[in-house]
């Protein structure tokens, strides 16, 4: 299914029917939520921001690519302060939990991520190295939102 996507976005560069008709197709291929969206998303972060700066016109085409895909406002704002110098990451929103979250639903989300984002999971699911170094970083952001959220609690 990986390679299936790449292909639709490769014909969408060529094509001027333009991306979101692609964008939609690949999240066609895969059920709603399914960590390969995340991950598609996430390299195409990793793309915009290869010349050192994010564009208004690259958020525009990421975020248009995130509402395709059926990813939420939070994991947008999680990738953004991911990848983009400047962009402040909220705990709640890297854990993708409403800020009305409890520490246990907080905890099941981290645990969930964590899960999703293994780099053995990764490689199980036939993910590229580059793919995997990716989410290594995300376990990194994880791990640094589950430590504030539990000392914005304990405080």
């Amino acid at each position: 299914d990986e390679k299936h996507a790449a292909r639709i976005f490769n014909m969408a560069r060529q094509d001027v029917a333009g991306f979101d008709a692609y964008a939609r197709k690949i999240a066609a291929l895969f059920p709603a939520r399914d960590p390969v969206l995340r991950d598609l998303l996430e390299g195409l972060f990793h793309i915009a921001m290869a010349d050192g700066a994010f564009h208004p016109a690259e958020e525009a085409f990421l975020r248009e690519v995130a509402g395709a895909f059926g990813l939420e406002e939070p994991c947008f704002r999680s990738m953004m302060a991911q990848f983009v110098p400047g962009a402040d990451p909220d705990p709640y929103d890297v854990l993708e939990v409403p800020r009305t979250a409890s520490l246990d639903e907080a905890r099941a989300a981290f645990r969930r991520k964590v899960r999703d984002s293994h780099p053995d999971s990764l490689r199980a699911r036939g993910v590229p190295e580059e793919a995997v170094k990716l989410a290594e970083d995300r376990l990194k952001a994880l791990n640094l939102a589950w430590d504030e959220l539990q000392q914005r609690t304990a405080a």
